[in-house]
């Protein structure tokens, strides 16, 4: 039985700063290039039999970089649509709705291009990359290209935990992780590492 390998995209300006960047097409900075980079030595360790990585460049960049060859963007790995508060920070955030967090207020509606998205429906996206993505461990390893909170929640989910345990996993900017299986159940094989660790 094969690992689901998630890589979290390189750092951008907005990840650096702290902006939340759902639907936002933003490129990675150059440090962010150079950690993508870097993951390709973890990665040649695995046996990898599909990829499939968010249709933002961020996210399909660090895979090229990476040296995840035929990738495949996918809707379903697209980050949480944070709706209104798209490109905010926290802070920011906080100033109009004091003591606000992600996972247990969610987010507010946005403009037509960023119509915010429950944790529930990001859930249900994760869901179905999993129920596509799992049979295909029986023939080795498939490597999800993303982002920091998707990640997260689809964790939750394969951990079959509610999808707000997502907010138990920390997960920076060009780090991979990994989920598996011990006597049928299903784990955290590795978790946040680094390329430098």
């Amino acid at each position: 039985m094969g690992e689901l390998i998630l890589l979290r995209h390189g750092e951008t300006e907005w990840s650096q700063a702290g902006r939340h960047t759902g639907r936002t097409d933003i490129p990675l900075t150059a440090r962010g290039e150079e950690a993508a980079k870097a993951l390709a030595p973890l990665l040649s360790r695995h046996h990898i039999v599909a990829v499939f990585t968010s249709p933002a460049r961020r996210a399909v960049t660090t895979a090229a970089l990476a040296g995840l060859d035929h990738a495949q963007p996918h809707p379903d790995l697209w980050e949480w649509d944070y709706g209104g508060y798209e490109g905010l920070t926290t802070q920011q955030i906080r100033q109009t709705r004091p003591g606000w967090y992600l996972w247990r207020d969610g987010v507010i509606r946005g403009d037509a291009a960023h119509p915010g998205e429950t944790i529930e429906q990001v859930a249900h996206r994760v869901g179905r990359m999993l129920a596509r993505v799992v049979p295909m461990l029986a023939d080795g390893d498939v490597a999800l290209v993303a982002h920091g909170h998707v990640l997260r929640v689809l964790t939750g989910c394969y951990l079959r935990l509610p999808p707000a345990a997502g907010r138990l996993f920390r997960l920076d900017t060009g780090t991979v992780s990994t989920l598996g299986t011990e006597h049928g159940e299903p784990v955290i094989t590795s978790w946040n590492v680094s390329p430098a660790a």
